[in-house]
């Protein structure tokens, strides 16, 4: 009887590679080179064994014209649905966990090119091909020919490569891997090869490796520059007159590199004949960590940062250069200093653009775990040997490649990976070659890194760190308790060695939907304590991919709308963008709460605190408007540049006018010239003073009440015998009602649960008693939901002048709240021709109690339609505050509401609005529903940390509020 034994497949190696190249610093030079990104041979085999008919597939006369064709770089599951669809999963492996195998039905793409050699390829020398990015596995053969394998999906691999005039290049890509346990990253599975491919020649006397140190010293405003090379060769800064050999250092007047100020020096490295000319871009600039700050060139930075996926909604983790550059610019025009890699290198050219345009970066590794916190961590690979190879090898690439860039000041080993020695050894491999500091977040202890970092720690518990007054094991989440024990997290010198590090939040007010509330206080924090130096919003963009309807309407998918069997829902776009990269209102808030300008009125003086790290105001312009009365007036103000971290001040117009109404004065820093990431005149903080008496909703309560026709007639309203507002002038009123339901936003999940338990989705109303008095109309009602003791006793007071209809509504909790409110108000319902909002009141955009300060006062008219924020998961959305009139229009009819509230419109319920997964689920109704809050529950940001804190909390106690309506065009 024959016997065999059936071995695990190459892919399942724990391995990094196999014949590849050592890592090198990634640079562009004067060496040819060919792009081979364009239409390749594609097929897909649904497991890593090829069947017969693909077998042989490397060998160049294999016969591929059958084969469909795909574009590289790209991911073959956005290729509509011919080849798979994407998976999303947050934390959750999509196959058992039992490393380092994975499924025998592991989806594997064959790829085939065939190219011929440019007639003038140089003969002396090689020839390397370089593949950028290659998700999970990857076998490669050239001419028939095996050069190698490779893993590492978001790290460069280079081959050498036999060619020859005519060529045929064959990869085979599997989608499952040893290699995918350690690339667990919250984002969609994307496998092919999704980053660029290219041959390059490499001359006899070419840069094998070159390391460029260029140091600054703040005290003189020198800086050092060594350049290491190998082979050696010569360095030339035109601008500074340098010409030296590489290995030798050399001292000069610099100016510095940094965020705020992107100061570079195009220089050339030149290894001579039969060499190459390797362009730089030079910035110098120290980072150290002093007093437990991290400083740079000698200064505290202050990180106002994002952490950034590489998504596109149509080609998912391929970006071409211009989508990058639309990043950063989008970063730079709205207060972001800095970038978190998240989870993994970026393509190399975002990182140049951060050279260029300036943002500090935080460089972080290919290796996220996160899915062995199901099974407890068992065989976390942070932990096991057998790992310790490939963690090695993928710092040592990212390191490598992305050395010599000015914008990296930090190196992070990873993300959500466990704990264990690996993480040591990682660092260390750092650490042997450059003195950057090290960040990994997990490493509570303090271990092995420079900086103490916490995920979405609560505004309290960033004050207790600046005081330096934390334990490792605050707020620490179930699976901290798993990675140590309690001793390691009281350990004394861990604890004293933790407090002398600088703290940064890698990740915090989580931008899941509608939100993030609490970034202003965040921020006070950062400003109050010189430890606490700033984080990175979670996150960038929102990853929704682009679908259709059958209808042809387009919308954005998540988890679960392909099919997964485990997923984690619209956990996938929680972005400052939505995937078409608009802004969100939560970006415009960031901008706000980080603008680096802060200005503060006092009297009749303007007092201007330049938050800035390094620069000075002098390229910003101090511009005013003052509005009253529907008049403007227009200015400049005389401010002197005031230096970074110092406080200017500046004479205000005079804004004395009427005792009546309100004076709004604006003050606007903006550029004084063009940006490369913004035109003159781009609008960097504001402020706003504003004096005059709020306006009231009351109203002379000369009109009397009559019963006619079986209905109430009061002014301009028309009541049902049951109390029942149905009619506003020649409006038909579809409903006029205390309203507390909001469609649950995706930071409401700390709240929906008991929401709907009290039932505040369902509240009934029923009417006790209606009284018609000679001035008033007095309808006393009880608010509650079926199944429950708990009750609103709401009593609605309405009087008129004839012409406006005053509302005043007394409301008395009658039972046990244990949850806050999601909204209270008063609920309006008008018909659909209503088409258009005008008001005066805080805008143009949405606001909340925690999420108001990108708002200002002022006069704002739009549609209903565009009022509406369309996140990618319909909710809660397009509150207005502040308001102190509105009017709504259309078909020739109008109504003005007058007091001080909230605002919102739309066209449909808001239980529809819950009811619906995507923005198509929702189409207009008959009536436009309108809410005219008192207050809303704040936001927070429980979608993934802390829920509002609690003076943005809404609870039901005693209140009252009054409003007023006055219809136009009656019939």
């Amino acid at each position: 009887m024959t016997q065999f034994t059936s071995h695990p497949g190459e892919h399942e190696d724990v391995a990094p590679w196999r014949g590849a190249l050592r890592p090198r610093a990634y640079a562009l030079s004067n060496a040819v080179h060919q792009s081979l990104n364009g239409a390749w041979k594609f097929t897909l085999e649904p497991t890593a064994t090829r069947t017969a008919a693909t077998a042989g597939f490397q060998d160049p006369d294999f016969a591929d014209g059958p084969w469909d064709t795909i574009p590289v770089p790209s991911s073959w599951v956005l290729q509509d649905g011919k080849y798979g669809r994407p998976a999303y999963q947050n934390i959750r492996y999509p196959f058992p966990v039992d490393p380092p195998l994975v499924p025998t039905e592991n989806p594997t793409g064959l790829y085939r090119l065939a190219f011929d050699l440019p007639s003038d390829w140089p003969t002396r020398g090689k020839t390397i091909l370089r593949f950028d990015g290659i998700e999970s596995w990857a076998k490669v053969w050239l001419n028939g020919i095996e050069l190698g394998t490779t893993s590492g999906s978001r790290l460069p691999t280079e081959f050498e490569a036999p060619v020859a005039a005519h060529n045929t290049l064959a990869v085979q890509v599997h989608q499952w891997s040893a290699g995918s346990y350690l690339e667990d990253q919250d984002q969609w599975w994307l496998p092919g090869i999704f980053r660029d491919v290219t041959l390059i020649h490499r001359p006899p006397n070419a840069v094998q490796d070159h390391f460029v140190h260029a140091d600054y010293d703040h005290t003189d405003g020198s800086g050092t520059l060594l350049v290491e090379c190998t082979p050696a060769g010569t360095v030339r800064v035109p601008e500074l007159g340098i010409e030296v050999t590489t290995g030798e250092e050399v001292r000069m007047a610099v100016e510095p590199w940094s965020a705020e100020v992107p100061r570079l020096y195009a220089a050339t490295l030149d290894t001579g004949p039969d060499g190459e000319v390797v362009p730089l871009k030079i910035g110098f600039r120290s980072v150290t960590i002093q007093d437990a700050q991290l400083k740079v060139n000698g200064r505290r930075i202050l990180f106002r940062g994002v952490d950034r996926h590489e998504f596109h909604p149509e080609t998912g983790r391929t970006l071409s250069l211009d989508t990058m550059r639309q990043d950063v610019v989008l970063m730079k025009a709205h207060n972001i200093n800095a970038v978190r890699c998240a989870h993994y290198p970026p393509h190399p050219a975002f990182l140049g653009l951060c050279d260029e345009y300036g943002l500090w970066v935080i460089d972080e590794g290919d290796f996220e775990t996160h899915g062995f916190e199901v099974v407890q961590w068992k065989g976390s690979p942070a932990a096991e040997d057998m790992w310790t190879a490939n963690l090695v090898n993928r710092t040592e690439r990212m390191f490598e490649r992305d050395k010599n860039h000015p914008s990296v000041v930090v190196w992070s080993l990873g993300n959500e990976a466990g704990f264990g020695p690996n993480i040591g050894r990682m660092a260390a491999a750092i650490r042997a070659r450059d003195a950057r500091p090290i960040h990994y977040e997990r490493d509570l202890l303090g271990q092995y890194v420079d900086i103490y970092s916490r995920m979405y720690a609560s505004q309290e518990l960033c004050a207790r760190i600046g005081r330096a007054e934390e334990e490792a094991s605050d707020e620490i989440e179930w699976m901290g308790h798993l990675l140590f024990s309690e001793a390691q997290l009281s350990d004394a010198a861990l604890g004293a060695k933790r407090r002398a590090m600088p703290f940064i939040l890698c990740e915090y007010a989580h931008a899941m939907g509608n939100g993030p509330g609490g970034l202003a206080e965040y921020q006070a924090v950062f400003h109050t304590h010189a430890r606490t130096q700033g984080g990175f919003v979670w996150e960038w963009i929102d990853h929704g991919i682009l679908q259709h309807s059958p209808d042809g309407r387009a919308y954005y998918a998540y988890g679960g709308d392909f099919g997964e069997v485990i997923h984690d829902g619209n956990f996938v776009c929680d972005g400052l963008l939505f995937p078409d990269r608009t802004p969100s209102p939560g970006l415009l808030e960031f901008k706000k709460v980080v603008e680096p300008v802060e200005m503060c009125a006092r009297g009749g003086t303007l007092s201007i605190l330049n938050r800035y790290d390094f620069a000075d105001t002098s390229g910003l312009e101090f511009a005013w408007r003052l509005e009253r009365d529907g008049q403007l007036v227009e200015g400049t103000l005389n401010v002197p540049p005031i230096g970074a971290g110092e406080t200017g001040s500046a004479v205000l117009p005079d804004m004395k006018g009427p005792a009546e109404g309100e004076a709004v004065l604006t003050v606007s820093a903006r550029l004084r010239e063009a940006a490369s990431w913004a035109e003159a005149g781009h609008e960097v903080a504001w402020a706003q003073v504003r004096t005059g008496a709020l306006p009231s909703a009351a109203v002379d309560a000369s009109a009397s009440p009559a019963v006619q026709d079986g209905a109430i007639v009061l002014g301009p309203a028309r009541f049902g015998l049951d109390g029942q507002l149905v009619q506003l002038g020649a409006l038909r009123v579809a409903a006029g009602r205390l309203d507390i339901w909001r469609a649950p936003t995706d930071n409401d999940v700390c709240f929906e649960s008991a929401w709907r338990a009290a039932g505040y989705d369902r509240m009934q109303h029923r009417t006790d008693s209606v009284e018609v008095t000679s001035t008033s109309v007095v309808v006393r009602t009880r608010v509650a939901a079926a199944d429950t003791g708990r009750a609103l006793r709401t009593v609605y007071t309405y009087t008129s002048d004839g012409v406006t209809l005053h509302v005043r509504v007394d409301v008395t909790p009658e039972g046990d709240f244990a949850a806050p409110l999601p909204r209270l108000g008063f609920l309006l319902g008008l018909p659909k021709e209503m088409d258009r909002v005008a008001w005066f009141g805080l805008g143009p955009g949405e606001a909340y109690p925690d999420s108001w300060r990108a708002q200002r006062l002022g006069s704002f008219e739009t549609s209903i339609d565009a009022w509406q924020t369309h996140y990618v998961r319909p909710q809660e959305n397009g509150n207005r505050t502040g308001v102190r009139r509105a009017t709504l229009a259309g078909a020739g009819r109008a109504i003005t509401i007058a007091g001080g509230f909230n605002l919102g419109v739309r066209r449909w319920t808001s239980n529809e609005l819950a009811a619906a997964r995507h923005t198509v689920d929702l189409g207009p109704g008959d009536t436009v529903w309108v809410n005219i809050d008192h207050a809303q529950n704040g936001l927070g940001t429980a979608a993934c940390g802390p829920p509002p804190q609690e003076q943005f909390l809404l609870h039901a106690e005693k209140t009252s509020f009054a409003f007023s309506f006055t219809p136009t065009d009656q019939d």
